[in-house]
């Protein structure tokens, strides 16, 4: 898990990149929650998708936005972030040649920005979205949607509310072409107190099922133990 600096739109950006030598396997990008309400890229749900695409082969970078840890700058109310983000993926990338399939991921605010960026890079080919603020933030930029995803949402959150994040899914659903994999994990809250586990063991199984070309259940991401 070896530290990395990068050049990023306000100065320096800290990350954690873990590489993967095997072909064909995911290159993932993980997105932390709000920095001014603590958010950090070790925040636990953030290592915890890090931690799931790393430990099943894939290529994954988390990062902190400017002005977290010791990334340079300040908090720029989304539109900052976005280009951190959008600089990190040109990093990942340039250390990942070839036609490995690009994951985005995101946790809270993390996940809205991971889907604004995935609306500007035709190259990202999937994406996790765990507890979106749908209640907070205005999804409607997702028309269309480029690509299917999994959104994760935990039962007892009392910060999102839950029907809020079902209207998005119905609204991404009715799509042409698009599939979203909408899991409820019964007794998680927001953060996923109890329950971290599950943010593992659900992003595991969506994105081994997940085929790059035609959107159906195909075995492509190493899954231990089968």
């Amino acid at each position: 898990m070896p530290q990395v600096i990068f050049n990023g739109p306000s100065g320096r950006l800290e990350g954690r990149y873990h590489h993967s030598d095997i072909p064909e396997t995911p290159v993932a990008l993980i997105l932390h929650p709000h920095p001014l309400q603590g958010g950090t890229m070790n925040n636990r749900v953030t290592y915890t998708l890090y931690r799931a695409f790393a430990e099943h082969s894939a290529s994954v970078l988390r990062f902190n936005f400017r002005g977290v840890g010791r990334s340079e700058g300040a908090f720029e109310n989304g539109e900052g972030e976005l280009a951190d983000a959008a600089a990190a993926l040109d990093w990942v990338r340039s250390i990942n040649q070839g036609s490995r399939p690009l994951w985005v991921a995101g946790f809270s605010f993390g996940a809205l920005i991971a889907m604004q960026l995935l609306m500007r890079r035709p190259e990202v080919a999937g994406f996790i979205s765990v507890s979106p603020q749908t209640n907070l933030y205005d999804f409607n930029f997702l028309a269309p949607c480029p690509v299917s995803g999994m959104i994760l949402y935990g039962k007892k959150d009392t910060i999102v509310q839950e029907e809020t994040v079902e209207r998005l899914v119905a609204k991404l659903n009715a799509q042409k072409g698009i599939s979203i994999d909408y899991r409820v994990v019964p007794n998680a809250d927001h953060f996923y107190t109890n329950d971290i586990e599950k943010v593992y063991q659900h992003t595991v199984d969506y994105v081994s099922s997940y085929s790059y070309a035609s959107q159906e259940p195909k075995k492509r991401f190493r899954v231990a133990n089968g």
